[in-house]
């Protein structure tokens, strides 16, 4: 296949089943993650793949990551703390932004990087290509493999062209497929309880950690200068000093986006504007719907914003709103909590895990975009309330801490470590 060598080649283990260093002293635990999609993608399997990467780095965790090129030629490169072992790629049919790994040579390449690395866990973040070959390869080299499930059926029907007749058919398969293949790890896990549920409701016939994908509440704090700041918040962006609900996400189809386009005017505190920092291809109709409603001047699309910017998105906002269906946890929501903002959600999936009614915000029926300018409307024009509720959020939110998720997570992989006769033990 012709795959970048690694410039950094495996230390052998001991008898004991871990590496030493100089004078014997043990060295650090190696992880290799791997990931069908990691950045410059933009959804929320990737961006948990990253964080994880670089926050077990941070920790001392020598971190490898395989995953796609994102141009297509292949390439090792260290970013964060993390190496990452990109493989040759090629466009998706499906999706203009998606790459994938290219299967041809990738068995040979993975079971080479297993050889020369001899990580003490894999832990895979998708059962598709390059999961599902990495699952395989690690049981052949028995080395322990964790999965984390981001995976719903309903986040590929769009970019399948799939009519809606044939969803409850395809989705069957899809969890089907997913049990068949995530079955064979040691350890499995996903953001919720509720979506843990989700997979044993879906025939996973194994225990199902919930893990939160955690967020960075050093990073996304609340306002500390009040009104003002949130004015220059306002500002940096280029938005005027309005009321404002806000949404950071993909501009893709079940997001449900265009609720919140519909429900902007009949919110009942004037010129109230809607923030929707992220890209995707519903962005025309967006622009259209949102001139057919008589919104155009009130609804600003910031397109993608860098991470190191999306602070300022939230410190612009009063109140997070989000729509979506298929949510396993949503870590928008979480930054949005964490920055202190009132959250408006749909009741579907494992939102509901992190919006208490009348608490941190209100839940209200999909696609009811007349309860969801209801809801913003009584949160913006709340003064005090809309505050306690933004404590609320960050109180929370304070129970998702990203270096929780982290250390649980180093766990893991200690448990499932080979004893010194090589035998996994699974959890």
């Amino acid at each position: 296949m012709g795959e970048a060598p690694s410039t950094l080649p495996g230390r052998r283990r001991t008898h004991s089943g871990a590496r030493r260093g100089a004078g014997g002293s043990p060295e650090r635990r190696r992880v290799l993650i791997g990931s069908d999609t990691y950045p410059p993608d933009v959804n929320g399997a990737a961006l948990f793949s990253a964080r994880l990467a670089r926050g077990l780095a941070d920790r001392g965790t020598d971190v490898h990551v395989l995953c796609p090129s994102a141009d297509g030629p292949p390439r090792v490169t260290e970013i964060g703390g993390a190496v990452e072992h990109r493989v040759r790629s090629a466009p998706s049919l499906v999706h203009e932004t998606v790459r994938l790994a290219v299967p041809a040579g990738l068995p040979g390449h993975i079971d080479r990087l297993l050889a020369r690395l001899r990580p003490d866990a894999v832990h895979i973040q998708n059962h598709f290509i390059v999961g599902r070959l990495l699952l395989r390869a690690a049981r052949r080299h028995g080395i322990p493999v964790v999965a984390t499930n981001h995976f719903m059926p309903e986040n590929l029907f769009t970019y399948l062209h799939c009519p809606a007749a044939l969803h409850a058919a395809l989705g069957d398969r899809a969890w089907r497929d997913f049990v068949r293949v995530t079955s064979g790890a040691d350890h499995v896990t996903t953001p919720t309880r509720i979506a843990a549920q989700l997979l044993l409701d879906k025939g996973f016939g194994r225990t199902v950690e919930a893990v939160s994908c955690g967020t960075d509440l050093h990073r996304f704090r609340p306002l500390g200068g009040g009104s003002a700041e949130r004015a220059g918040a306002r500002r940096r962006l280029g938005l005027p000093d309005r009321p404002t609900l806000a949404f950071v996400g993909r501009l893709d189809s079940e997001k449900n986006i265009a609720d919140l386009v519909e429900a902007l005017p009949h919110v009942t505190v004037p010129d109230t504007q809607l923030v929707v920092a992220g890209a995707g291809p519903q962005r025309p109709h967006l622009e259209e719907l949102a001139r057919q409603r008589g919104v155009a001047d009130r609804v600003h699309l910031l397109g993608f914003v860098p991470d190191a910017d999306l602070p300022d998105v939230y410190h612009a906002a009063d109140v997070f709103i989000i729509a979506g269906t298929a949510e396993l946890q949503s870590i928008a929501t979480l930054e949005a909590m964490a920055s202190g903002l009132p959250v408006v959600a749909a009741d579907a999936m494992a939102l509901p895990h992190l919006v208490q009614t009348g608490r941190n915000g209100y839940l209200y029926p999909p696609g009811n975009a007349g309860d969801l300018a209801k809801y913003a409307g009584e949160i913006l024009a709340g003064g005090e309330e809309r505050d306690r509720m933004g404590e609320e959020s960050r109180r929370l939110a304070s129970r998702h801490d990203h270096q929780a998720s982290l250390a649980r997570y180093e766990e893991i992989y200690r448990e499932l470590s080979p004893d010194p006769g090589g035998r996994i033990r699974r959890l």
